[in-house]
């Protein structure tokens, strides 16, 4: 990329030297700005390859300087540096743009790798700034990879390093997980951008048919071949082939995919003559293809073909940490898709989203969230009276309420109590769908206690519409 800029915004002057120095130290050009109008002002003027800025600045904020950035530089990275961490802060710094947020005080080593990783993804998508179409193709890619989980941060390196290669890429994972995403990334990531991305789902297509999509067919090869078509394979000419789904393909058909592979030709259903194609191939499946391998039921030659460079996409259930980024990402989708004006979600439905298992993984979340925002009144937030009731059953279920583990360091008793008295007037409320008087007396409480102790709590959006202002004063 040459020569590597730096745009550094920061208000306490020795943390703007101290930090500016080491970095042109480690190699980077770094341009100081120390307050957010300057730095608007200065990326305004010059391009920079990345923005590091401060979230609490005089005037405008760090969200208000990525903002700006953004809209001038969609392809600038941006990083928040914050000594005010929270899901809120990484909420909004990641719907602004935001590439990743540090906490203060820095480390320098951490820094520098995540100067890294961004310029890496800087790399990796440079070539789609002059093409609107591929910038879109990128933007709906980002759901299966978006998130700060360690889980997720290393899927994003593998994506970031493999993208522009030829290499044959196996994406495995539950379904769900957004496997097609990825290998849309990995497609649109490459010189092969401009060629075409063609998917096929081997499952979904029967097995006496599944040949003539993939290869094509000759004009008389079977009754009804009335002219020549051309298969998934010819189509992808320079491009991608995706195959989903692949250990579902029959023992026949994997023979000739693996021919594919090695030798980059095949012939169409009726022919005689071999057809010469340049396709990179990225396969996926959710089944346990070394097992199936042991089994006798997949090809080991063409495992071995397929499994070149391994993505492992996590299940939602071990990368909680990125659900509030994900119903952040898709209330906003969505409300823009359907035209609705849902403010957000609720700390405590957040909570309980986050405690769920996510069996369907991120399409169910998804999916979820479109009834959600559907349903949803206008300028309201998602709250915990909204959510299924598999959502906030097996959110309790997961919640620890008859279970406290003990840390080597202890535990803190008061939040300790807190949080198991926030989750019995939680669980009360929702056995009786939200009725303030019910729950307090399955909790043997006063109605007027029980509000006062979710006033206390941060609990009042639990309230009852008929429950006026004057009772829970």
């Amino acid at each position: 990329m040459g020569e590597r800029t730096i745009l550094l915004v920061e208000d306490e002057v020795y943390i703007r030297e101290s930090v500016s120095e080491m970095l042109e130290m480690n190699g980077y050009r770094v341009t100081t700005a120390p307050t957010g109008e300057a730095g608007i002002e200065t990326a305004r003027k010059k391009d920079f390859d990345v923005i590091l800025t401060d979230l609490k600045l005089p005037g405008a904020s760090g969200i208000d300087v990525i903002r700006a950035v953004k809209a001038v530089s969609p392809n600038t990275a941006c990083i928040i540096l914050t000594g005010y961490g929270s899901i809120e802060t990484t909420i909004e710094a990641m719907k602004a743009g935001a590439f990743t947020y540090l906490q203060k005080p820095l480390v320098k080593d951490h820094l520098l790798v995540t100067l890294e990783k961004a310029y890496e993804v800087c790399e990796v998508y440079s070539l789609k700034a002059e093409n609107s179409k591929l910038k879109k193709e990128i933007t709906n890619c980002t759901e299966a990879i978006l998130g700060t989980s360690s889980e997720i941060q290393e899927v994003r390196d593998v994506i970031g390093k493999i993208a522009d290669t030829d290499s044959t890429v196996l994406i495995l994972g539950e379904s769900g997980t957004g496997k097609e995403l990825v290998a849309r990334a990995l497609h649109y990531g490459s010189t092969r951008n401009n060629k075409p991305f063609v998917p096929i789902n081997c499952a979904a297509i029967p097995e006496d048919l599944l040949e003539s999509e993939l290869f094509g067919y000759e004009k008389g090869a079977f009754t009804g071949a009335i002219a020549t078509k051309i298969g998934r394979f010819e189509a992808a000419h320079e491009g991608t082939v995706f195959l989903d789904e692949i250990g579902d393909m029959s023992p026949g058909l994997q023979v000739k995919i693996l021919r594919v592979l090695q030798e980059k030709e095949f012939e169409r259903v009726g022919g005689r003559s071999s057809i010469k194609v340049d396709v990179r191939v990225v396969a996926a499946t959710n089944q346990d293809l070394e097992r199936a391998v042991e089994e006798k039921k997949f090809r080991n030659d063409l495992y071995y073909r397929l499994n070149v460079i391994p993505i492992h996409l996590p299940p939602l259930r071990e990368r909680k940490e990125d659900v509030a980024l994900l119903v952040s990402h898709f209330i906003d989708k969505i409300a823009l898709r359907k035209k609705k004006t849902v403010k957000g979600i609720n700390p405590e439905a957040l909570k309980m989203l986050e405690r769920y298992d996510w069996p369907g993984n991120i399409r169910e979340l998804e999916n979820l969230v479109e009834r959600l925002v559907v349903l949803k009144e206008p300028d309201t937030f998602v709250s915990v009276k909204d959510l299924p009731d598999k959502i906030r059953k097996g959110s309790l279920e997961t919640s620890g309420i008859s279970a406290v583990s003990f840390s080597a360091e202890g535990l803190d008793f008061n939040a300790a109590v807190d949080n198991f008295e926030k989750d019995l007037i939680l669980s009360a409320l929702n056995k009786v769908n939200g009725v303030k008087k019910k729950a307090a007396e399955i909790l043997n409480l006063n109605r007027t206690t029980l509000i006062e102790k979710m006033k206390r709590k941060g609990l009042l959006d639990h309230l009852d519409p008929s429950e006026s202002a004057n009772e829970i004063a």
